[in-house]
């Protein structure tokens, strides 16, 4: 789970008709489930204002790595319906099931959004989706940000999300540079363990 949230309060603007975040949340949808690969520069932001980038590859289903900038020595990998966090300067690995985190709601578009997700009302010009489960909130929830683009899958492209966990940690993530069904090899989201490799890759 990226230490990561575009949240907008829901008590500040009025409630869309049903049926406009109906179709929302349908071209939502069929946007995660139309998605091959996807790989794109990321501006990540945490709650106390600290900024890492780095490169985004996606691959569904269920495959996600962060790649960060040079110097950092992070690793978030996505694969084998596991979420894993590598930090080589201290050689520690954590996992836990992608479900159980907010990232899950990208990697799994088998999912019926109407079921955890709505529409969170704003500019016309974008489509915020926030998702949870509400019977875990320990899982946190996210807010996945869509500009609605007539060249990008269903009509729509990932801006980003914003992730809150049950801790209230928030993170920001934001996407550049977007490219759509680029060939992605699956051994694109094999890591090294650096509890017996001080070699990161």
């Amino acid at each position: 789970m990226i230490r990561s949230a575009l949240l907008v309060p829901f008590a500040l603007v009025a409630a869309a008709p049903a049926s406009a975040q109906e179709a929302d949340l349908a071209s939502v949808q069929r946007f995660l489930r139309g998605v091959t690969t996807m790989t794109a520069d990321f501006s990540q932001t945490d709650r106390a204002g600290k900024v890492l980038t780095g490169t985004l590859t996606w691959k569904q289903p269920g495959k996600i790595r962060f790649q960060y900038q040079k110097g950092v020595p992070l690793l978030i990998v996505a694969e084998g319906g596991a979420l894993t966090f590598i930090d080589y300067s201290v050689r520690q690995v954590q996992r836990w099931p992608i479900r159980n985190s907010p990232l899950g709601v990208l990697l799994d578009p088998s999912r019926d959004l109407s079921q955890f997700a709505r529409v969170v009302p704003g500019d016309d010009r974008l489509i915020s989706v926030e998702a949870r489960d509400p019977n875990h909130p320990e899982y946190g929830r996210i807010t996945l940000v869509f500009a609605r683009n007539a060249a990008g899958p269903a009509g729509l492209t990932l801006q980003g999300w914003v992730a809150l966990d049950s801790q209230n940690n928030r993170t920001t993530v934001r996407l550049s540079n977007q490219r759509y069904g680029s060939a992605v090899a699956d051994n694109s989201f094999r890591w090294t363990d650096p509890r017996r490799s001080a070699t990161p890759r």
